[in-house]
């Protein structure tokens, strides 16, 4: 099979899964003939054919898929004008903290946020397949470490945590922030079903288009959010 006809089998797959493409699940397309370099360069290119066009082949933590270009999101957002669901500042605020200090335990979350975590928050995150219990800390009662999930990755368009915006030094609430604002827009589930490139799910970016940080206005009125408790002091 010459280049241009395994592209083609590839934009075919990857047009028509509803979901991210891992690399097993492309080379099994050829029979394992093709290995995962040559892969890799196959998929170089087709990413540089699609340049220019509405949507774009892009890498996320689960796979590669063909999304829609961020810049196009105000108007797709006219055919399906329902609003995003919405999540308490504690909601939002506790992701952001498992997902630069991961692992942690709510312990952890609790220490950094100055609250006590309420169950139903983890559990918000567990049932959004965010977050997930890895393991347990060796310490009285082993409380459960918590880390982001590739679907959180996913939905935000990342491959990887690297790709989270930098903690600036000392100020830790702007990125939080930011991370919130795009969370916002996450769609309502982590693998949206797509027929064809066109109805691909929009990555919006992290960031407005003056450059600053997209922050969200929390809702006040979740009863997940619950009211500020001092933590009782270390002994």
């Amino acid at each position: 099979m010459n280049t241009q006809d395994a592209k083609r089998v590839l934009e075919t797959a990857l047009i028509c899964a509803s979901q991210p493409l891992t690399l097993r699940e492309m080379r099994s397309l050829f029979a394992d003939e093709l290995g995962a370099d040559s892969l890799r360069g196959l998929l170089d290119e087709l990413g540089r054919d699609w340049d220019g066009r509405g949507v774009e082949l892009v890498a996320l933590a689960s796979g590669w898929r063909f999304q829609s270009r961020p810049e196009l999101r105000e108007y797709l957002d006219r055919l399906h004008p329902e609003k995003p669901p919405r999540y308490s500042r504690a909601v939002l605020e506790t992701l952001a903290i498992i997902a630069y200090r991961q692992p942690v335990t709510r312990g952890d979350i609790e220490d950094i946020r100055g609250v006590v975590v309420a169950s139903q928050i983890v559990k918000q995150l567990e049932d959004r397949g965010w977050i997930e219990a890895i393991g347990h800390r060796e310490t009285p009662g082993r409380p459960a470490l918590y880390a982001t999930t590739k679907a959180f990755l996913d939905d935000l368009g990342l491959a990887s945590l690297e790709q989270l915006p930098a903690l600036d030094v000392g100020s830790e609430p702007p990125a939080f922030e930011a991370l919130q604002g795009r969370l916002l827009d996450a769609p309502a589930e982590h693998a949206p079903a797509v027929e064809n490139a066109a109805e691909a799910a929009a990555t919006p970016s992290l960031f407005g288009a003056d450059g600053t940080p997209a922050i969200p206005n929390p809702d006040p009125a979740d009863p997940s959010d619950p009211p500020p408790q001092p933590q009782p002091e270390s002994a």
